[in-house]
């Protein structure tokens, strides 16, 4: 597990997706890329092969952090800003901004390298934490359900 990030300004990305309300603890996530992935073909105009599980959490979500706290979780996939509307998905921007991206490699099931992130890394490296969506970005060598997988995971960031 690489806890150096890279620091990336990102620019404003745009999606079409589908999205569940869930906690932590009624995780939904299985639910929601069962929806997504059989009709992830009818998506035109993509702009790569990457998939996005984009989460929107409410403000002060971490600092009064529980585990049964909701938030809305997105199984995206990223389009020209001018795209087909498709029923059953809905639209997604993304607002530009700072993230700090982690390089991981292991089971999406296993949380501690977000305890790492958020307890360890962070708290030292001279950003805070932004309250913009966080993201992984699943690429070619993600492998869901296998300890090889690999993933971007990009938290949202200011500078300190």
């Amino acid at each position: 597990m690489e806890l150096n990030p890279r620091i990336v300004e990102i620019e404003e990305k745009h999606f079409l997706g589908m999205s569940l309300k869930m906690s932590l603890i009624q995780n939904r996530t299985a639910e929601l890329w069962r929806s997504f992935m059989p009709r992830r073909k009818e998506i035109k105009s993509i702009n790569n092969t990457e998939f996005y599980s984009l989460q929107v959490y409410p403000l002060n979500y971490f600092a009064a952090f529980k585990p049964n706290n909701e938030f809305e979780k997105w199984a995206l996939q990223e389009v020209d800003k001018e795209h087909e509307l498709i029923e059953g998905f809905t639209n997604f921007t993304l607002e530009p901004g700072l993230y700090a991206v982690f390089q991981y490699k292991g089971l999406s099931t296993n949380t501690q390298i977000f305890q790492d992130i958020f307890s360890q890394r962070l708290p030292t490296s001279g950003y805070t934490l932004d309250d913009r969506p966080h993201f992984e970005v699943m690429g070619e060598k993600y492998k869901n359900n296998d300890e090889e997988s690999e993933e971007e995971i990009w938290i949202p960031v200011l500078r300190g």
